[in-house]
């Protein structure tokens, strides 16, 4: 029998990889793209033809021909947002009714769970976490407490079943002494418009979909959201997503099972950022961060927020390759790098006078980065075609990090375009 085969892309760091990019790279490879957790605070950017896309629900792999694109029940989904981000792919040719399939299983993120995340951000104060606000949150709480509204309850009494829990989030709201209800009312009656939208894609039993497309031999990517560090058991918690980010959340989030998987593709960029509130061992207040958020363009897709910048930090990629079973790793943004004198990689912390090799349980206290020095390249690598013509320096960069990592990287961005993307062979 003719098994097909289930590979995983995700990110390594705290998200904002560059995992869009490489999707759209390797999509042509496969036949169907499936996205397995998150919601709309992922902003996976791709870029070609001249033309700019932000995704934030809808799989990267929608701009490859006919391929199958799934949204699977590990993701939760707002309806509003999903039509909005559905309808601007249409006017630019991309109509996505007959590719895009959307499991049942999908949480669905309600007007209120927005105003129950802000609400809980308010609350903490000083101990914010940094939350997108867009009600992630509080949807992956209630699904946990078994009081979700799923994609599959839209095709059966979904006025009801959505006034019950929109009385129950009021009454929450209420004891939280929250009153800022402002554009609310709009804000709802676009929703439900996104709702109705939402009846023009299929719905599906997308672990029966997944399992039959495998029995006939298609090959899968799975698309993963956020980072490594953001996972909800293996980040740095608290300040993390609420979902499983890492390569067991596709067994999870697709209805997978894990005998199926093959490559795992981590990708990291060539230094280290950071989104919102949490611990960031390498990160740097200086001008040199500044420079790489400058030159990086280091602004959230979504949010617009500045991103914090650092320099690559191997304590937490080693641990990333470590939970996450990767087998090939891609590295984004090389070519951010090309104008400094010094480049710095942190290979161990420092805590008190003790050294830590492994990511520990806890990295807000007093942990400092022990970092290794190499000369920079110094040279524009945003016009090279090929690993040829990578300088001596560079290479010395990516062969030290495959020591360290002890992981082969198998692909270097060198620009945000589909075609500055360097495939190695040697």
């Amino acid at each position: 029998m003719n098994t097909g085969k289930v590979d995983v892309l995700l990110g390594l760091q705290w998200g904002d990889e560059g995992k869009g990019k490489v999707v759209d790279v390797l999509t042509p490879h496969y036949d169907v793209v499936a996205r397995f957790q998150g919601g709309p605070n992922a902003g996976h950017t791709l870029e070609f033809e001249g033309q700019k896309y932000v995704l934030r629900s809808i799989p990267s792999g929608i701009f490859q021909g006919g391929k199958v694109n799934i949204i699977g029940n590990g993701v939760v989904l707002a309806p509003d947002l999903f039509m909005n981000e559905a309808k601007e792919l249409a006017k630019s040719g991309h109509d996505l009714r007959q590719r895009l399939h959307i499991s049942k299983k999908a949480h669905l993120i309600m007007p209120t769970h927005r105003l129950l995340d802000k609400a809980s951000e308010l609350a903490k104060g000083k101990d914010k976490v940094g939350t997108t606000g867009k009600g992630i949150g509080p949807t992956y709480t209630d699904k946990v407490s078994r009081n979700g509204l799923r994609v599959g309850d839209i095709l059966e009494n979904f006025e009801e079943k959505y006034a019950a829990h929109k009385a129950r989030h009021m009454a929450m709201l209420k004891a939280m002494n929250f009153d800022d209800f402002e554009g609310f009312e709009e804000t709802e009656r676009v929703w439900l418009e996104g709702v109705e939208y939402m009846k023009q894609f299929q719905f599906v039993d997308s672990e029966h979909e997944i399992g039959k497309l495998l029995k006939d031999g298609k090959s899968i990517l799975c698309e993963g959201a956020q980072g490594t560090l953001l996972d909800i058991d293996f980040g740095s918690y608290p300040f993390v997503t609420s979902s499983n980010t890492i390569c067991a959340g596709a067994c999870i989030g697709l209805g997978i099972g894990p005998n199926k998987i093959g490559e795992v593709f981590g990708i990291m960029k060539a230094y280290c950022t950071r989104v919102g509130s949490g611990p960031f061992p390498t990160e740097l207040f200086d001008e040199t961060g500044k420079t790489i958020r400058d030159l990086g363009h280091e602004y959230g897709a979504v949010t617009g927020r500045e991103r914090r910048c650092g320099w690559i930090d191997l304590v937490a990629l080693r641990y990333s390759i470590m939970v996450n079973g990767v087998t090939q790793l891609i590295m984004m943004k090389s070519d951010v790098l090309d104008t400094f004198e010094t480049i710095k990689a942190c290979v161990a912390y420092k805590r008190n006078s003790e050294t830590i090799k492994d990511f520990p349980y806890s990295i807000d206290n007093g942990i400092e980065p022990v970092y290794v020095e190499m000369p920079g390249w110094k040279t524009d690598m945003t016009k090279f075609t090929s690993e040829e013509q990578f300088p001596e320096a560079f290479n010395n960069y990516v062969k030290f990090l495959e020591e360290q990592l002890e992981t082969p990287i198998t692909i270097i961005s060198i620009g945000p375009d589909r075609d500055q993307t360097i495939v190695r062979t040697k």
